[in-house]
Formats: structure tokens, sequence, C-alpha cells
């Protein structure tokens, strides 16, 4: 089975040497994605919500260069450096997963890149 790089401008480039994602048979690997516009590389704003919204977007950019869609993940891991913001992450992640939503991680971390709040990477089927 060969692997596949993906890679799109609708989300932040990497910041290291790593993948955006990457396609091994139908599945998709994210690599963690943090709250940074793309167009700008810079922070979206230090507000949670918005901070989660913008790695859950940039995810979709991700998923939607591979093929596939939120519909598709089965797992989803959630890095978080404040576990008392769980219910204002949890309210806008549910959005994204009205129905049938993937297996989920969320832990608490005594620091993510650049300082953010919040880190989420997902795997997805590619159908």
């Amino acid at each position: 089975m060969s692997k596949k790089i993906i890679r799109t401008e609708n989300a932040p480039a990497a910041i290291g040497p790593y993948s955006q994602a990457v396609q091994v048979g139908n599945l998709l690997f994210t690599s963690g994605q943090i709250p940074f516009v793309p167009s700008t590389g810079q922070l979206v704003s230090k507000d949670i919500r918005e901070q989660t919204k913008q790695c859950l977007e940039n995810i979709r950019a991700i998923l939607v260069q591979a093929g596939t869609g939120f519909e598709n993940c089965i797992k989803c891991t959630i890095f978080i450096k404040d576990m008392n913001q769980f219910g204002q992450i949890n309210e806008v992640y549910g959005s994204y997963f009205p129905e049938n939503p993937p297996a989920r991680s969320c832990v608490e971390v005594a620091r993510l890149p650049k300082d953010v709040d919040i880190e989420i990477e997902a795997i997805a089927l590619i159908k």
C-alpha cells in the first residue's frame, strides 16, 4: 500500500518537517491543526470558540482536498491548554458533527505549538 501526501493552500502550511495529511489506502491522517488563518498565517483570535472553529475549518480544507468530508471522520483528537474551556470547545465541535460523530479523545496539555489554546487532528475514510 502506498502513501500519498495531501497538501492544500486552504489550510496553514506545515511549520516543521511534516505533511498536512497523509493518505494510506482509503484512510486519511491529518496532522494537528492549530487556529491559524491560512491566508495570513496568524492566530484567528484569542476566543476559544473562534479558535476551535478555525481548527475545524483547516481540517475541512484538508478533507476536501483529499476528496472526503466530516461525515467520513472516524476519529478526532483534541489537545487543549485549559479543560475549563471544554464546554465551549464541545459546543463548536458538535456543530461540525450533528449526526454519527466520530470517536474522540480530548486531552489537556501543558503547551501547544505557537502557544495556541487548541489543536485538533482527524482520521477519515476516503470513499
